[in-house]
């Protein structure tokens, strides 16, 4: 056969004669997207994400998967035109595409962690394998599968069948089993070495996750910390009673294990300059933390007997704890407030009268509601809408001026704030106070370095890449965003290590890449056929010591679930997320262009697609509110096994690809040879996966 000459983007090709546009570009090394072609079937110019143009005359947009190469034809395949043209293509698609690339667990999880990934894992009884799926996103299992405030299980759809999976203990579950049968977190090997060295000013969540990721990609890290030990808040914020100093102590010492060179007992800013530090290392990460209280704003907070609710917690820490007295009352209503009076409850042994002071109501209170229930149970009282107005001293008691609060109205953003009612202040007189409103960051390190920063005074960054206005030197955690999770501080710990590596690597600092997330939308809008068939299970709870312990010591409050029980929980997962979210070309291509689901919203008539699954196949299944009507099943089917189990069903918007008929896969000819599974570009029609608890 005769070659012929196109000049594509410029450059010049020769390529067999009756060849696509197609497959001369791909000669050519340029990437076409596809989703409607297969090399082996005949076009079909479906999804018309492939359009390129071809010069002269109108200058038309054509499908290169069918228009054919010609003699001396000019060809543009890569410009701001057609790339607006494949984002609304792609766009179009996806407002009629109802199906989840990732879990919802996953996508509420500030560390992105694979979280039906780990539970399919425990069903299996591959612990190993779960802890180092959790690793790939977070290095402390241990530690978060303790505290974290489970985002995950708020969005868990499990609880549209009964109860959400208890996620976080899963994950404590698997960190504990892993250091039973093993003795220790086993963590990968670092890269092999580059060369480069990164410095890192705070070992805390952000600080020891960004050196964790650093080691792995081969640089060597140094950390400076003012205190003795690593853990930042989560050592010195969190009572040993959520957080046992053994296993912050195990996970903290896995990552130093790994060539993570730990100074101790260095502030830097007085034992050494930042300066320094930025001219000596090829990178800098500042993961200082929010270490100010923020004050209680109000006459007499300087009086011996207040404390900052942080300060309090870090001297418990120490094993230092000052003593408060027989009526204490916390003033706060986040977390920490709620660990400043169950610790106080402990050190007192019980016999402390614990008074927690919140401005505002429960049902508005920041603090995680099992936070709040462990509190009520083991005594302490929450004073609701109530707040200090004035501390007296008088003798060794403080006098503390009360009043009840009610709320505004509404404002121009709906929120309703606190205000005093008139006449209703009241005294009280207690043994101590801790103010718990919070931590704030202090922006003096950042000032040395010529660092620009918040009007909150949190160090400003690239919110892709956490690098600040000077090149190399970057931030994470607390200190850049405010006060957060740990899990929080541990994702972003990750994400500023790989823009770090990118810097080391000499290429453009973008970030992590940011994957395309399709959603069936909110679990309240979910259709109720997404939960028919399942059997109502009870969430498997945690077990706890005795009262008694729990009031008068640091134990941890819960043990621990056996085995058999967490493969139990495990197998509650309804494993929402797709199975080809790891090579859905859709997916690929709506990142790659930006894709918006909501770009276009529901077509005019029929509305967005509904979910639809046919399992009744052995070997096949259907997922109807997948599938983008490309035809690359249907014609896969005809043209590979001469059969015609599929087809288009209906007209226009409502236009559907099934069985014809209104029979179910099962019904048909179908011998499972999965050929249509092989040319799906999303998750339309896949074999059937098979070990699935439920």
């Amino acid at each position: 056969m005769s070659l012929v000459t196109i000049t594509i983007n410029n450059q010049t090709i020769r390529i067999e004669e009756g060849s696509s546009i197609l497959q001369a570009a791909r000669q050519g090394g340029f990437d076409i997207p596809t989703l409607c072609h297969a090399d082996h079937l005949k076009p079909f110019t479906s999804c018309f994400i492939c359009a390129v143009k071809v010069h002269g005359g109108r200058d038309a947009l054509v499908p290169s998967c069918a228009a054919l190469v010609r003699e001396g034809m000019i060809v543009t395949v890569e410009d701001p035109e057609l790339e607006a043209s494949r984002r609304m293509a792609i766009n179009l698609l996806l407002s009629d595409h109802c199906g989840d690339c990732q879990s919802p667990c996953q996508n509420a999880c500030p560390s992105n962690i694979d979280i039906e990934g780990f539970l399919a894992l425990i069903r299996e009884g591959k612990i190993a394998e779960a802890a180092r799926l959790i690793r790939e996103q977070a290095p402390f299992p241990g530690i978060l599968g303790r505290i974290c405030p489970r985002p995950c299980e708020e969005v868990c759809r499990r609880q549209r069948v009964d109860e959400p999976i208890a996620i976080c203990s899963m994950k404590r579950y698997i960190a504990d089993a892993e250091l039973e049968h093993f003795g220790s977190p086993q963590l990968p090997r670092p890269g092999r070495p580059t060369g480069k060295r990164v410095a890192i000013v705070g070992a805390g969540p952000a600080g020891m996750s960004a050196a964790y990721y650093l080691r792995l990609a081969g640089h060597q890290v140094r950390v400076f910390e003012q205190r003795p030990a690593s853990g930042g808040m989560l050592r010195y914020g969190i009572p040993y009673y959520r957080l046992p100093e053994e296993t912050l102590k195990t996970e903290m010492d896995a990552v130093a294990a790994l060539g993570v060179e730990l100074c101790f007992g260095v502030t830097v800013g007085t034992h050494i300059a930042a300066k320094d530090l930025d001219q000596d290392f090829d990178a800098l990460i500042l993961g200082i933390g929010a270490q100010g209280a923020i004050p209680l704003g109000i006459p007499g907070e300087e009086l011996p007997g207040v404390w900052p609710g942080i300060g309090y917690l870090e001297a418990v820490a120490e094993r230092n704890p000052p003593a408060l007295g027989d009526r204490v009352v916390v003033v706060g209503g986040g977390n920490t407030a709620i660990d400043c009076a169950r610790t106080v409850l402990r050190q007192g042994k019980g016999r402390t009268q614990v008074t927690i002071l919140y401005r505002r109501g429960r049902e508005e209170m920041p603090a995680q509601d099992a936070e709040i229930a462990e509190a009520l149970h083991e005594g302490v009282t929450i004073a609701y809408r109530t707040a200090p107005m004035e501390i007296l001293q008088e003798g060794e008691d403080l006098i503390i001026t009360l009043s009840r609060m009610e709320l505004t109205a509404p404002d121009a953003s709906g929120r309703r704030s606190p205000v005093p009612v008139p006449g209703s202040a009241y005294p009280m007189r207690v043994s101590a106070v801790l103010a718990a409103l919070g931590q704030q960051a202090l922006p003096d390190l950042a000032r040395d370095l010529g660092i620009e920063t918040t009007r909150s005074g949190t160090i400003k960054v690239d919110p892709r890449t956490f690098q600040t206005g000077r090149p190399g030197i970057f931030a994470c955690g607390d200190c850049q965003s405010g006060a957060a999770t740990a899990v929080q501080a541990v994702g972003n710990g990750r994400k500023t290590a790989y823009s770090v590596d990118q810097y080391l690597s000499g290429l453009p600092v973008t970030g992590e890449p940011v994957l395309f997330n399709s959603s069936m939308g909110p679990l309240k809008d979910l259709s109720t056929e997404l939960f028919t068939g399942y059997t109502q299970a009870k969430r498997v709870g945690m077990p706890v010591i005795s009262d008694e312990e729990r009031r008068t010591t640091d134990k941890e409050v819960e043990t621990g679930v056996e085995p058999a029980l967490a493969v139990k929980e495990a197998a509650r997962c309804l494993s929402c997320g797709c199975d080809a979210q790891k090579d859905c070309k859709l997916r690929r291509y709506a990142a790659r262009y930006q894709g918006d689901q909501g770009r276009f919203g529901p077509p005019a008539s029929g509305g967005r697609r509904g979910y639809r699954l046919d399992k009744s196949h052995e070997k096949i299944k259907l997922e109807v509110h997948k599938c983008i009507n490309c035809g690359a099943c249907v014609r896969a089917c005809a043209e590979i096994k001469g059969l015609n189990v599929l087809t288009y069903i209906n007209r226009g918007f409502t236009t559907r690809i099934h069985v014809p008929f209104g029979r179910s896969l099962v019904d048909t000819a179908c011998d499972g040879c999965g050929e249509c599974t092989k040319v799906c570009p999303t998750a339309g029609i896949m074999p059937q996966r098979t070990g699935t608890a439920i």
